[in-house]
């Protein structure tokens, strides 16, 4: 992990790293790089960056949570991997390259309202540590 991206995470409770398995599924779904980087330091977690909330799911939960919440069905093309715990996701918009990170309701889901709030993975706790409390 960066230490840029150790910096914004002193509010953030941590678990341990993924598995090597969980690692390896991620790989192969062709997710990007500083979120594999992530995920081999530190399996998901939760907690304020500036005056946002995230909760990153699990490396495990990433592929049933994506399957239990429909996503393929109701906003094709989009890869959550977490949310704000107040009812929007954070995903990757796996239509086009590099990845971009969106946030979407849950309730309500699709793609017209999946809104692009960051270029990366690292970028959007950039963006949640710069905001006044609302990232969009």
């Amino acid at each position: 992990m960066n230490e840029k991206l150790i910096n914004l995470l002193v509010n953030f409770s941590l678990e341990d790293s993924a598995s090597k398995d969980a690692l390896s599924k991620l790989k192969e779904l062709g997710l990007p790089e500083d979120l594999l980087s992530f995920y081999s330091e530190s399996n998901g977690g939760e907690g304020f960056i500036g005056k946002e909330y995230l909760i990153l799911w699990k490396a495990e939960e990433l592929i049933p949570f994506n399957q239990e919440y429909e996503v393929d069905t109701y906003a094709p093309g989009i890869f959550l991997f977490g949310s704000n715990g107040s009812g929007e996701g954070f995903g990757f918009d796996t239509r086009s390259t590099p990845y971009k990170i969106v946030q979407v309701p849950f309730i309500g889901m699709e793609l017209q309202y999946a809104t692009q709030v960051a270029d990366s993975f690292v970028e959007l706790f950039e963006r949640m540590n710069q905001s006044d409390g609302s990232l969009l």
